[in-house]
């Protein structure tokens, strides 16, 4: 037996007991020979004590032991001497004194020590097994254990069963590039790794599942960021005969057992619902942030007649003149002004125009532009006070919209505006628009994917070709800014589901070399169904108070998409290409 007890067990009830314990050595120190030990496992520390006066062949060996080696030791625990507890530590009433050590393993020089903060990401990633073992990072390991629990226990009890779909499958046309995989025994042909089990989930609708759900990897090939990887998790629902109240009631209920069941805290359901139109024109966002307020604040009716000619430009060519007020943010530096200025740029404005109310003045050179009643609109709209910026975006609704959001975002970082970090504001989204215009294609593409299906009452517009005014049965929920999941009722018709690849661009060939299973199942008693998918590494991410999801994942790649520990990808011997029938580019002919 390597251990009777974890190191997060012993107190004060168990002094005299004999025991053995089992980890790596956390902290060693020498206090005048006495050498104190703090041996940890997953569970936490307990403080071991040598004394060469109870045994000195085993404090000799203790002399030796280095941070991360792992020991056993077997001997009795004691109380702690009086005024040496440690209230931090659950078992900081007792410690033990050994008979007997053994040591399992020695640790080479570390890469690093595990208590203090290492900044070089791709070191920790290089050596994840041994980062893995900060307290931190175990604990978020916990958390997602105990979300994931959570997430199979209620579904379960919903009535929805687990059911996984295949990972090598066929490349469609879902939003992002496919990782792909060639067949050795169909030479020249390819599978793809799922973007996401949509077209399977909605098979089983079909065959008669009517629950399903899946805690599902899902792949995509598209540039990184801090709350994206490669492959992710998500927790896959759907299910039949369901309208979106069913899909919005069970996923709050969902959320609310996860919260419970990682951060023992209730949350308030149901949750507010905000259309996509609406969050756009006030936060600027279809993910809004609403742990603070800066909203945005039409002007298009104060400006109409403006003699300034940058808003009335932009009104008259049917755009919008909307602004911020970032409230005491006068006195920004000139480095957050420059950026603030790029950040304008970078999302497709021109410039950026702003006022300061400094010493009671308003310093700007557009105020010389403005009429009497249009400064006492933007104080009365804006209320304005002295000490505050404000923000100017006159240009389409989409631009002006997208360009005060992202500032406004900025900005809150700047003031750090949002003071509870431990304040929840859970927002569904709904209505998305079912089509956006690429103008790079010159063709209309899915906002979600070509299964979405649009509104009911906007049919009509679809079949008319107003394809930009067509509202979508979708919908996204929404955390602390963070979209977490998003879904949709799902096209059941056969009919409907050709005019929407028609809309799309996507010719009667294609429709069956690609979604061909897909309309064929249609025809064969498909139900009504919708349903929603969760990012799972986000969620777990906001649960931990994270910044990246990299820290809620045992083995992530870095912001390369690179595996630092594995060091993959990788090159492959020459005779795995041939098998596959590949050759690389530049690569000579034999």
């Amino acid at each position: 037996m390597f251990r009777t007890h974890d190191c997060n067990s012993l107190r004060k009830i168990d002094i005299g007991k004999q025991v053995a314990l089992a980890g790596w050595v956390h902290v060693s120190r020498d206090h005048g020979g006495v050498i104190f030990i703090d041996l940890r496992d997953r569970e936490g520390l307990t403080q071991v004590v040598f004394r060469p006066e109870e045994n000195a062949e085993l404090a000799k060996q203790s002399h030796h032991l280095r941070s991360e080696d792992v020991i056993q030791v077997s001997g009795r625990v004691a109380a702690r001497v009086p005024g040496t507890e440690n209230p931090k530590l659950a078992t900081g009433d007792i410690e033990v004194l050994p008979s007997e050590l053994r040591v399992l393993n020695r640790a080479a020089d570390l890469p690093f020590q595990l208590d203090t903060d290492v900044h070089n990401e791709d070191l920790r990633l290089t050596y994840r097994y041994f980062d893995l073992r900060r307290p931190q990072l175990a604990r978020n390991l916990r958390l997602r254990h105990k979300a994931t629990k959570a997430t199979r226990d209620y579904l379960d009890a919903q009535g929805y069963i687990e059911v996984e779909t295949p990972i090598l499958s066929k490349s469609t046309p879902e939003g992002a590039r496919d990782f792909l995989v060639p067949s050795r025994l169909v030479p020249g042909k390819f599978y793809a790794l799922p973007q996401a089990p949509q077209q399977y989930k909605q098979l089983l609708m079909v065959a008669g599942v009517e629950k399903y759900f899946q805690i599902a990897k899902a792949f995509r090939d598209e540039d990184l960021r801090a709350d994206r990887q490669p492959e992710f998790t998500q927790i896959d629902i759907e299910a039949s005969f369901v309208d979106a109240n069913d899909i919005f009631a069970l996923t709050e209920g969902m959320l609310a057992a996860v919260f419970q069941a990682t951060r023992n805290v209730g949350i308030k359901t149901p949750f507010d619902r905000m259309t996509y139109r609406e969050a756009i024109s006030k936060y600027g966002s279809d993910k809004p942030d609403r742990r603070f307020r800066m909203e945005l604040v039409d002007l298009g009716e104060d400006f109409k007649n403006s003699s300034f000619k940058v808003f009335r430009g932009a009104l008259d060519a049917e755009g919008v003149v909307k602004a911020i007020n970032a409230k005491g943010f006068a006195g920004l530096t000139i480095g957050q002004s420059d950026e603030l200025t790029e950040i304008a740029k970078t999302f497709g404005a021109k410039g950026l125009a702003f006022i300061k109310i400094e010493g009671g003045e308003w310093k700007s050179p557009i105020v010389k532009f403005f009429s009497d009643a249009e400064k006492a609109a933007l104080k009365s709209k804006l209320n304005i006070e002295e000490g505050d910026l404000i923000l100017f975006a006159a240009d389409k609704w989409e631009i002006a919209c997208e360009v005060l959001g992202r500032l406004r975002l900025r900005i809150a970082d700047f003031q750090k505006l949002v003071q509870d970090k431990e304040q929840l504001d859970f927002l569904w989204v709904t209505d998305f628009p079912l089509m956006q215009w690429s103008a790079e294609e010159n063709k209309w593409n899915a906002v979600h994917h070509p299964f979405t299906r649009p509104k009911a009452e906007d049919v009509p517009l679809l079949e008319a070709k107003k394809f930009g005014e067509v509202r979508a049965e979708a919908y996204d929920v929404v955390i602390n800014g963070v979209e977490v999941g998003g879904g949709s009722l799902r096209i059941h018709e056969p009919e409907l589901q050709e005019k929407m690849f028609e809309a799309l661009g996507v010719s009667s060939e294609d429709q069956q070399s690609m979604f061909g299973h897909l309309l064929r199942a249609f025809k064969l008693g498909a139900p009504p169904h919708g349903g929603i998918a969760l990012g799972l590494d986000r969620l777990v991410m906001l649960i931990c108070g994270e910044e990246t999801i990299r820290d809620v994942m045992a083995f992530p790649k870095n912001n390369r998409g690179t595996d630092l520990m594995t060091q993959s990808p990788a090159e492959v011997d020459p005779r795995q290409l041939r098998d596959l029938g590949i050759k690389l580019a530049g690569e000579k002919t034999a």
